[in-house]
């Protein structure tokens, strides 16, 4: 390893192999173990990045996944990944890192002038400043998505493989440190199955950053060799626990070869593991709160565990002017490492000097060691814009509310600063845990038996931090999750005395400034005091929410973005609710606190998918008649989950609007065959069965006989339209209901949800049967003559009346054929066994060639409805309609005794004038088609100003009646029949159109009888 770069000779192993790397664009170097925010202090490289909002210089903060600034983008190509933390990258040979959010480059940012107008750009600007002009919107909106976001969207699909799996455990505990360690023994030796996730690539947690004692050393591997030992334990290292869900589900990501080159990473690289476990025991450790202190942002301004980690996990110093910046003991033996590692060491301590300093103490020995300590201390300035190179100090007065003396500067490339701690309650509060502030130790802590799952915390997440504590907490959580789950407890006979000086607790008290004071007040002159350092929010911006009346946490945390970036807060939220309660003079607790929510930490996309992309992403559902489409030229699309035909290309070169209005008009002239396979079918047995139609469907139904088919529309319970379908007699207590392809599964949901809860005294059971029937839809005027030679039985008006169904042998396969037609021409709708469909299809097939018979899509079939004026459910209405918004009046039984959606109709708001109503449109233009989703205008309106009084739901071109039509949802629409309206197009343009029934054939076929007489 190179001299220049600043290893302190300890921390990675001895043997760590050189690998080199790349940081936006120069070749750099680091040690196997590395991480990418190691290496790169390593490197001697501290300016990693630009903040969001205002795009100020960003370092390296700390050395976790609490990380807020060092955001990166890594690899290329298929393997790029944008939005990565730099402490939680572990750097391999030929990594690629650069720098994100900055343009063109790091050291010249174009977006860094928003840093000099930051005065004009407070919390709350964009709600206050985008509102007017209104017609400035989209120029607005422009700028906006220019600027938006963090990092690039890769271009290429994504090289890598991803897997989930799924796994039951009785304990899962989610932590590694000691705490996690020992409840993870004494659950693994009582026998229990036990899971104990860490999201580091080794197990004991922030003893890797103490620089630990020997004792404490052999206990760590003692402890780690008997749990792999143990064949009930599953220790996961770099795997994250990411989502805590209602009864105990919580997902994990594991970080399978991320530290490997992609070339190594072979089958898969993370894995997203759904685990059920009966306890969950919470040992997730504490994060290090910040000072929030004049320009506390500057690269070099780094906690000081994340210095101590750097120097004793990492080997890397990282920086030769160490400053440490405390109000608490904690940060002394930060001071003691650094020094050791032979960094200049300075302490600025926020509390007054002692009268007498225990040598024993961290302060006291830390002045033993010549540590030069500045007692009653702020840093009131910063300076280096890319780097710190010296700090300002001053005196405090009594009251530390503001600093008092002459300024003292201290040269230093970098400044450690604690401000306490603050216990990671971000799993406890996912699942749904409440919280209690602990006044003594100024932080939030779980407040134990409240969450809603059944979990326990233990250590530093629970407000433990002596590691004896952590220790003896972690093993009672075990029992008590023993005991819950019924599992006798194994006593161990191990004891544990593993606590060294700084384990003790603080001779002195941690003084706590929300705010420290510099030499103007806070967010009224130039410096800045960060609390939230990704999104660039401050303590000036708490106390303009507090001035402006936001006072809810939840509005200022969308007030101010605080906590509102990829790291939750982790760092932020204890300060800012401080610093909301500091200025409203309430206590912090009675403040609030906002709800950590899933995933703790960012999980791809990938992981998310595992396998199910491409070919894999869902199933395709086919029909049995699918060969024969794929031989017939038909062009396939998704709908309600099906692959369907959408139209046939009969030669290449035919379009889809050539090959619809074909199709259609040989439907009207002669016959079609269409593949309605798909169609949802519900058969409903027992014998209440016509009654449960009775209270589902708007009309009667205990008067239909066997053999007879009706029409039957479904309301949810404010009397909304949610589905339609025909429903058939089979026999007397079996009925065969059909409904729209897409709202097949949503409608049985619906009617086991009434029958099991809601009439769970009505004799009647449902069987989905839809993959049992294929079904031939054969409409046209010549559909019989095609359908009578393969079947004895007449096949005619008389002996086949509209709406009914018969038992058919049809070709040698007994048959339901059912005499219903969604296209207006005779039609039979042939349900055979599934396996028979493609069999048959081929016979009627046959027998339409004589009579030019063609096979049609779902645009045919779209449009040929709709010239009938029958709707569409989702696409002609959407949840907000009534039956007689859509002129459906005729099919409700206002006089039954019950039915869904009965009380819903009879309010009083459905009887108003001005409802949307559907009607249709006929442009004035007859060779326009409209376009669906165009908003109804008055003649006259101009686009921004005028608000529309309806939509089109759909629209078509006839071949038939040789004129565009649509059908909309128009305010009033049955008063304006015979209206002229206009439809605004995207481009301002309106078209001209008619206000019309919606029985666009009968009109037409009308007007020509009209004008041939």
């Amino acid at each position: 390893m190179p001299d220049s770069l600043n290893r302190t000779g300890h921390g990675l192993k001895p043997d760590a192999k050189t690998v080199n790397f790349q940081f936006n664009g120069k070749s750099c170097q680091a040690l196997e173990g590395d991480t990418l925010a190691s290496a790169l202090l390593a490197n001697g490289i501290h300016f990693v990045g630009r903040s969001f909002k205002y795009h100020r210089p960003r370092g390296i903060f700390t050395a976790g996944s609490e990380e807020p600034n060092a955001i990166v983008q890594v690899g290329s190509a298929g393997y790029a990944e944008p939005n990565v933390r730099a402490t939680e990258v572990e750097v391999y040979e030929g990594l690629e890192a650069r720098s994100q959010n900055c343009w063109p480059s790091l050291t010249f940012d174009l977006l860094g002038m928003n840093s000099l107008i930051s005065r004009f750009i407070p919390a709350g600007f964009y709600y206050k400043t985008f509102m007017w002009p209104r017609s400035f919107w989209l120029k607005y909106e422009h700028f906006i998505r220019q600027s938006a976001g963090m990092g690039e969207c890769p271009q290429q699909p994504d090289a890598e493989h991803y897997e989930k799996h799924h796994r039951h455990c009785d304990v899962l505990i989610a932590g590694a440190g000691p705490a996690g360690l020992a409840a993870a023994l004494t659950a693994g030796r009582s026998g229990a199955r036990v899971i104990l996730v860490d999201e580091h690539p080794q197990t004991g947690g922030q003893l890797n950053d103490r620089g630990f004692k020997q004792e404490q050393q052999d206990w760590l591997q003692q402890t780690t060799e008997a749990l792999q030992a143990l064949p009930n334990v599953t220790l996961m290292l770099r795997t994250t626990l990411s989502g805590y869900y209602d009864h105990n589900y919580c997902t994990l990501l594991e970080k399978v070869s991320d530290h490997l080159p992609p070339a190594e990473r072979h089958d898969c690289r993370q894995r997203l593991w759904k685990i059920r476990a009966g306890q969950v025991i919470i040992a997730s450790g504490a994060f290090e709160r910040p000072l929030v202190f004049a320009d506390n942002d500057r690269p070099g301004v780094m906690l000081a565990s994340a210095v101590r980690s750097y120097i004793n996990r990492y080997g890397t110093l990282p920086a030769q002017k160490i400053c440490v910046f405390t109000n608490n003991d904690s940060a002394y033996q930060t001071a003691l490492d650094a020094h050791q590692a032979g960094a200049q060491v300075q302490i600025i301590d926020l509390r007054q000097q002692p009268t007498e300093l225990s040598p024993d103490s961290l302060p006291g020995q830390a002045q033993t060691a010549g540590i030069t300590i500045h007692w009653n201390s702020a840093v009131t300035a910063v300076q280096g814009k890319t780097q710190v190179n010296a700090v300002t100090i001053h005196q405090l007065t009594a009251d530390g509310e503001s600093i008092q003396g002459v300024a003292t500067k201290l040269n230093c490339q970098c400044i450690a600063a604690s401000g306490g701690w603050t216990p990671n309650v971000s799993l406890f509060s996912q699942a749904r845990g409440k919280l209690k502030f602990d006044d003594k130790q100024q932080h939030f802590v779980p407040d134990s038996g409240v969450a809603i799952n059944p979990n326990i915390s233990a250590g530093a997440c629970n407000g433990r931090y002596d590691l004896e504590g952590c220790i003896s907490e972690g093993k009672a959580a075990a029992q008590k999750a023993l005991i819950a789950l019924q599992i006798t407890v194994t006593e161990s006979s191990t004891k544990t005395q593993l606590n060294s000086i700084e384990d003790q607790p603080a001779h002195l008290a941690p003084r706590t400034l929300w705010a420290v004071p510099c030499d103007h007040p806070i967010g009224e002159g130039p410096k800045k005091h960060f609390h939230e350092l990704q999104n660039d929010s401050t303590a000036g911006d708490i106390a303009l929410a507090a001035r402006e009346g936001f006072h809810s946490v939840e509005h200022l945390k969308r007030y101010t973005t605080t906590g509102m970036g990829t790291d939750q807060g982790k760092t932020s939220n204890v300060n800012a609710l401080a610093l909301m309660a500091e200025y409203r003079r309430l206590p912090i607790a009675s403040v609030g606190t906002t709800r950590f929510r899933q995933p703790y930490t960012p999980v791809t996309f990938g992981a998310i998918a595992g396998r199910d992309l491409k070919n894999l992403f869902a199933p395709k559902r086919h029909t049995n008649i699918q060969p024969w489409h794929d031989q017939h030229g038909a062009v396939m699309e998704d709908a309600g989950g099906w692959r369907r035909p959408r139209y046939y290309q009969q030669h290449p070169g035919e379009t889809m609007h050539q090959a619809v209005q074909r199709e259609c008009t040989q439907v009207r002239k002669t016959a079609g065959m269409v593949d309605a396979s798909t169609l949802g079918k519900i058969g409903i047995q027992g014998k209440d069965a016509a009654e449960f139609l009775e209270r589902i469907y708007t009309n009667r139904w205990h008067t239909l006989k066997t053999g007879q088919c009706r029409y039957g529309l479904m309301l949810n319970e404010q009397g909304m339209v949610i589905d339609d379908g025909v429903t058939s007699k089979i026999a007397e207590h079996h009925f065969h209901m059909t409904t729209t392809t897409g709202g097949a599964a949503r409608v049985y949901q619906i009617l086991e949800d009434y029958r099991q809860t809601e009439w769970p005294e009505l004799d009647v059971y449902l069987t989905s049967v839809t993959e049992q029937w294929s079904v031939i839809s054969l409409s046209g005027p010549q559909a019989e003559a095609m359908l009578q030679p393969l079947t004895d039985q007449p096949i005619n008006a008389t002996a086949f009346p509209d709406m009914s169904w018969q038992t058919i042998d049809i070709a040698g396969v007994t048959s339901r054929v059912f005499r219903i037609s969604f296209s207006g021409e005779p039609g039979y709708e042939i349900n055979v066994p599934a396996r028979y469909g493609k069999y048959i299809w081929e016979r009627l097939w046959q027998q339409g060639k004589s009579v030019n018979c063609v096979a049609y899509g779902t645009e045919s079939i779209h449009l040929l409805r709709a010239e009938m004026g029958f709707i569409i459910v989702g696409q002609d209405s959407d949840g907000t309609h009534t039956p007689m918004d859509l002129g459906m009046q005729w099919i409700v039984a206002s006089d039954k005794a019950d039915f869904v959606g009965k009380r819903g109709l009879q309010r009083s708001v459905f009887s108003q004038t001005n409802r949307k109503q559907l009607v249709g449109l006929i442009p004035k233009n007859s060779t326009v088609t409209l376009p669906e989703g165009a908003q109804v205008v008055l003649p006259g309106a101009t686009q921004g100003q005028d608000k529309g009084i309806g939509h089109v739901t759909s629209s078509y071109f006839s071949p038939t009646i040789e004129s565009g039509f649509a059908m909309a949802m128009v305010s009033g629409g049955k008063q304006r029949k015979g209206e002229g309206l206009e439809v605004m197009l995207l481009s301002g343009e309106t078209v001209p159109v008619t206000v019309t029934c919606t029985r666009f054939l009968e009109a037409f076929n009308q007007q020509n009888q009209q004008e041939a007489s």
